[in-house]
């Protein structure tokens, strides 16, 4: 089963960070770009294999890049002006659940 979530990435002046917004909960921080993207899709798989186990819901992918977008701005408004100003990026992650878990989660 594969799942693709909108995913926002930000790089502060010592790493990178990105999380979920669908997925509360789910984080990851990484020293390089290409690390960060890998943590996060990991970090997604290993939350949602986690839940499924726990008989727990998964969460839907229903926030567009857009939507996530407009998220973190609204949540970043106001904040102290470093944070306001960190590079970020918003992309999808896609997620592969294995198959025996994915066909457990319904």
């Amino acid at each position: 089963m594969r799942l693709e979530y909108a995913v926002v990435y930000e790089q502060t002046p010592n790493n990178y960070c990105a999380y979920a917004p669908d997925v509360p909960g789910c984080a990851s921080t990484a020293d390089t770009w290409e690390r960060i993207q890998e943590n996060i899709r990991e970090a997604l798989a290993f939350h949602l294999e986690s839940l499924i186990e726990e008989g727990a819901p998964i969460p839907e992918p229903r926030m567009s890049v857009t939507e996530a977008m407009a998220l973190h701005a609204r949540a970043t408004d106001g904040s102290d002006e470093t944070s306001s100003q960190l590079p970020t990026t918003i992309s999808l992650a896609q997620v592969d659940l294995p198959t025996p878990l994915a066909t457990t989660a319904g």
